[in-house]
């Protein structure tokens, strides 16, 4: 096992690591609020998603991942899923990174994005 607590050259590429391929929601909200060039998509279950979403946001439920629908090359493809602990996102951007899309996910997932009071669109 290693020893996490001395290896702060890991902890520095770890968190180096996390704040290129991560935000919060609302640094995202701001983003939208900007007009910047980004895509939202949302991985989460299709039900979900009309239930309620990121302003803006592209469902792209797992079972259409291998579609690639929605994802732009050109600008970050800002993803997110449920919450903390769900891994639909984190496993998206892996998959859309290795086919070329430039990735980041909302720490938090949508959860997040309700905690923080930021507007919901259905």
């Amino acid at each position: 096992m290693i020893d996490t607590l001395n290896d702060t050259q890991r902890a520095e590429e770890y968190f180096a690591s996390k704040n290129s391929f991560t935000t919060g929601p609302v640094e995202v909200s701001k983003k939208i609020e900007h007009g910047d060039n980004i895509a939202v998509i949302d991985v989460r279950a299709e039900e979900d998603f009309r239930q309620g979403h990121v302003p803006g946001a592209i469902n792209l439920p797992e079972d259409q991942w291998q579609t690639l629908q929605g994802l732009c090359k050109d600008v970050p493809n800002i993803l997110y899923c449920y919450t903390q602990t769900c891994h639909l996102a984190s496993r998206a951007a892996q998959m859309f990174a290795r086919e070329g899309y430039p990735v980041m996910e909302i720490e938090g997932g949508f959860e997040a994005w309700k905690a923080a009071g930021l507007e919901v669109e259905k």
